[in-house]
Formats: structure tokens, sequence, C-alpha cells
């Protein structure tokens, strides 16, 4: 038996990826419920059956966009023989894809959303959460390099991890302002530049 409000062959993932890219490009606030209902395909008692409100759906977009564009640049930290490598090899994906494409918005959803007092606070929470844990995977590869002794005991661990994720999140914005696959891999090259010991 079909759900009352939801048409056949509603198909909630196809309409999750949609709202998904929609509050990508517009933001939380800037998208209305008529915005979700037109780009996902379904009218506003399906939306409701299927995700509940729209807070509610935000959320499970920002947690489709960290399973499914998340990887693509932040596993690549994990790749390289070194830390140095790994950080590297993460930014050059960020540069391949922070900026806008035929495909998706530009920047990264989770270094650009919730960062002011207008949001809700279930979705500043998790926007929080999703930064922070971009820190700690920076972190870890640091720790692993001074256990490994690429980097001396003494190197300043949370300031380097800071400064990666900064530069990564200030890439996103960059790109979100119309910043070229060029221009972001000049600001890798300075933020490598940047690693103890080099130069």
């Amino acid at each position: 038996m079909a759900v009352i409000g939801r048409p056949r062959g509603f198909d909630r993932d196809a309409a999750l990826e949609a709202a998904m890219f929609l509050f990508w490009r517009k933001g939380f606030e800037a998208t209305s419920m008529n915005d979700l209902c037109d780009a996902m395909g379904v009218r506003s008692p399906s939306l409701y059956a299927a995700f509940g409100s729209k807070e509610a759906l935000y959320l499970e977009a920002v947690e489709r966009y960290v399973q499914t564009q998340g990887p693509p640049i932040w596993s690549k930290l994990a790749e390289g023989a070194t830390a140095r490598a790994g950080i590297e090899n993460m930014l050059i994906a960020a540069t391949e894809n922070l900026p806008k494409s035929r495909a998706k918005p530009a920047g990264c959803m989770a270094a650009l959303a919730a960062v002011g007092d207008e949001w809700p606070a279930a979705i500043a929470r998790v926007m929080k959460k999703v930064r922070l844990e971009m820190l700690g995977t920076l972190r870890s590869r640091l720790e692993t390099a001074v256990a490994n002794g690429e980097l001396l005991a003494a190197t300043d661990i949370d300031g380097l991890s800071r400064f990666y994720l900064s530069v990564y999140q200030g890439m996103a914005i960059q790109a979100r302002d119309g910043a070229t696959q060029a221009e972001l891999r000049g600001v890798a090259a300075a933020a490598m530049a940047a690693w103890p010991g080099d130069g």
C-alpha cells in the first residue's frame, strides 16, 4: 500500500540528492519549501512525510554531503607515504573539487554552512561537529607523522592542524567567490611551502 501523500515511484535517494545540491548552492535560509519541492520533484505533503521538516531534511542532506562529497578530498589525506604528501594530496584534490562545475556548486557545504547566529541550533551543532571531525582527521595524520619521526616531537600539532584546515576552509570560500582551479593550486602550493622544515 502506498504511503498517503507520496507519489508512486517516489525515489527518496534522488530527492535527497536534489535537496543536497540545492541547500549547498543556496544555503538553509534562502532555500524555501517551494524551492525544495520543485528541485526534488515532490509535493509538500510528500516532502514532510519522507523527511519530517526542512531542518531534518537539511541534516540528512549534510550527512549525504559528508558521505558522498567529502571522500574525494579527505580520503587523499591517507594517501602518500608521508603526512606532508597526504596533506598536499588533500589540498590538490580540493583544487579539483571545490570550484563550481556543471555537476555541482562551488565551495564546501560543510565548511561554509552554519557559521552565523541565524542558523537553527541543531544545524549549527552538527556543522560544528563536522568541521571538528575535519580538524581531528588532520591532527591524527600529523600525530602519526610525529610518531614516525617525519615531524619533530616539538611540532605544534594543534597549530599545524588548524592552519591546514584554515587553508582548506579559505579555499572553499574563494572557490565560492569564483576562484579557478589554477588559482587554488597557487594557494595549495603556498600552504605546502609553509610545511615545517621545508626551505
